[in-house]
């Protein structure tokens, strides 16, 4: 009996390569686990009216952990022509089977590194920049709750506040509504976890990134929560500065920061430009994590444009695999694993499209090969 069992989900397009390719490498370091496969995406939501069937949920429980790969989401309507024509019309509406699974299995963490490799040609901003960032999953922006047309019962509910009225003149049938909900308990987790990461970690700073001078109610209170947590963490400075200008100092001086740490949108927002500082989202990986157990997943999309032919790069995927080797406290591994990277990386022989330039890239399974070959030879070391 294999002593792990993980929910294989390799979702659409390209994820269905980065998956083969670090199957190779955990197959090559003999990684103790049984995979079981799982359905999900879109191919499930155009054929089935679901793209994260019931069968899916039950694999999930039965698994110590869930390997994804990448999915297609699109907008309403797009989403409603693409089903098959026995279930259009009833009723059906599409949603981001990534989302649901975050808010139904409670991830409330998205855990993001930024580590710039050296020897990477696409590190923008130098070898030293060495970003985590901490991502509220499952409340804020993302939350879902949100309506169009705009309900007549939703506006009644709502005008009580003055600056409703405009959007009555407006025609309710021409209004569309997101909310931005975050709960006190969300937002001292989110923090609280930051600040624990840093002193685990020996990080100097936690940098919270919010907007309470216009979103002064959910911003408002997320900063606060954040300066009562900061208060307990003395030995680790703690800063604090809006989305637009974080922006800024992150693409000027990324070096200057340890850990960050927003809300659901803000954090897919600066998780996003800081795998821009460090190779893109090629190398960008996630961990999707909640008080027993976690979704781990490449932070980059299906890229429909690739499918089949194997130029994506993996490595976003292996680094997936190794975030999820640390969750599982295979801590050895994770490290063997991160030196076989460090490795292809820098010397920069096999390596994807991205990397050496279109026309020049060597395949997605020649770069997980040439890591098998490496994490091989770290054996003991």
């Amino acid at each position: 009996m294999a002593t792990y069992t993980i929910a294989w989900m390799p979702g659409d397009g390209v994820g269905v390569d980065v998956m083969n390719a670090t199957r190779v490498v955990l197959d090559a370091m003999h990684f103790d686990a049984e995979y079981i496969p799982a359905d999900i995406g879109w191919d499930f939501w155009c054929t089935e009216g679901n793209p994260l069937p019931d069968r899916t949920i039950d694999v999930l429980k039965r698994a110590d952990c869930a390997l994804f790969g990448a999915i297609t989401s699109k907008p309403r309507d797009e989403a409603n022509e693409e089903l098959a024509p026995e279930l259009r019309d009833k009723g059906l509406v599409y949603f981001s089977p990534i989302v649901k699974l975050r808010q139904l299995l409670n991830l409330h963490t998205n855990l993001r590194p930024c580590k710039a490799y050296p020897g990477n040609p696409l590190n923008y901003r130098g070898d030293d920049v060495d970003l985590v960032i901490f991502r509220e999953n499952t409340e804020g922006s993302y939350g879902g709750v949100e309506w169009f047309p705009l309900p007549e019962k939703v506006y009644d509910a709502l005008c009580d506040n003055p600056k409703m009225v405009k959007w009555k003149d407006k025609g309710l049938e021409n209004v569309a509504l997101s909310t931005r909900i975050m709960s006190r308990q969300g937002c001292e987790s989110i923090c609280r976890q930051a600040f624990e990461y840093a002193k685990k970690n020996g990080r100097e700073s936690v940098t919270l990134v919010e907007k309470p001078n216009v979103l002064r109610e959910t911003g408002g209170l997320m900063t606060r929560v954040f300066r009562s947590v900061a208060d307990e963490y003395p030995g680790i400075e703690s800063w604090e500065a809006n989305i637009d200008a974080m922006c800024m100092w992150l693409l000027k001086s990324p070096q200057n920061y340890d850990v960050l740490v927003a809300e659901n949108m803000f954090g897919d927002i600066i998780s996003d430009l800081a795998a821009g500082l460090v190779g893109g989202l090629g190398f960008a990986s996630a961990a999707n994590i909640g008080d027993d157990y976690a979704v781990f997943e490449p932070t980059h999309g299906s890229a429909p444009k690739y499918v089949g032919q194997n130029v994506v790069n993996p490595m976003a995927m292996l680094f997936t695999a190794k975030l999820m080797l640390e969750w599982l406290g295979e801590q050895q591994d994770a490290d063997r694993l991160d030196r076989a990277l460090a490795e292809v990386i820098v010397e920069g022989t096999i390596a994807t499209y991205d990397v050496k330039g279109r026309g020049k890239g060597d395949s997605t399974m020649a770069v997980a090969e040439e890591v098998a070959r490496k994490v091989t030879q770290t054996v003991g070391a």
